[in-house]
């Protein structure tokens, strides 16, 4: 069976470390067949499509939207916005958390900056009509909820894109190009542990006053998330 291919930007070991351990946790894969590229750390090396079953993209300190961006970023979003080509193109399995929406939704000709941003914390998701039809998201209710932590998101769907879910605060919370590419603006990876990790990994990146921490976690540790993490069991069993 081929693996999948997992793009990841976290430069910090133990939040990358934790988002590659929650996709395994949640998908059921196991480790040899999670291929992980860190782009933050080094070109993205020549790939064959073929040799995997999909793409995943993972979050990460980028923002599509930033007005100033450092080498290793725009080199990321090249090599990224290069093989988006291909996979667009092939219609090929993808999917991409949070930064997959700035990407994807970017790549595509959609509106992304900071006017749909949330801070962190659970969320309740709704599925539109055609996320309720979707593969991807068999078995989930109309609403659950999500952790979510953005300073960007979709303000305007690329004009080729499906809405598949939204809140109430972001309204374009997931969507899908063609059959097969799919972007969330929340985590589905992410359980309370999780977002927990980081919050404390982040703490001086500006998503939330640092001093405000302890207070954040002892909010987001009362959520109940259960459901998100079916979508990638559901996106690894449908390409796998």
């Amino acid at each position: 069976m081929r693996p999948f291919l997992l793009l990841a930007t976290r430069p910090e070991d133990l939040a990358a470390d934790e988002e590659y351990a929650a996709i395994l946790r949640v998908t059921g894969l196991e480790p040899e067949r999670l291929h992980r590229v860190r782009l933050e750390a080094g070109p993205l090396p020549p790939l064959d499509l073929d040799d995997y079953a999909g793409v995943l993209l993972g979050g990460g300190p980028f923002n599509s939207s930033d007005p100033a961006k450092s080498a290793v970023q725009l080199r990321v979003e090249r090599e990224v916005g290069a093989l988006l080509d291909e996979i667009v193109a092939r219609d090929f399995p993808f999917f991409g958390a949070c930064y997959g929406v700035g990407t994807l939704g970017v790549h595509q000709g959609g509106t992304v900056d900071s006017t749909f941003g949330e801070p962190v914390s659970c969320v309740s998701i709704e599925l539109t009509e055609e996320g309720l039809r979707d593969p991807v998201l068999t078995g989930l209710p109309e609403r659950f909820d999500a952790f979510v932590g953005h300073k960007e998101a979709c303000r305007t769907l690329p004009p080729n894109a499906v809405l598949l879910a939204r809140s109430a605060a972001c309204p374009v919370q997931m969507f899908r190009i063609k059959q097969n590419l799919y972007a969330s603006q929340f985590h589905p990876e992410l359980d309370v542990p999780g977002i927990v990790t980081r919050v404390r990994v982040y703490q001086h990146a500006g998503y939330f006053p640092p001093a405000e921490m302890d207070e954040l976690i002892i909010r987001l540790e009362t959520a109940v998330v259960s459901e998100p993490g079916r979508i990638l069991a559901n996106f690894v069993t449908r390409y796998g």
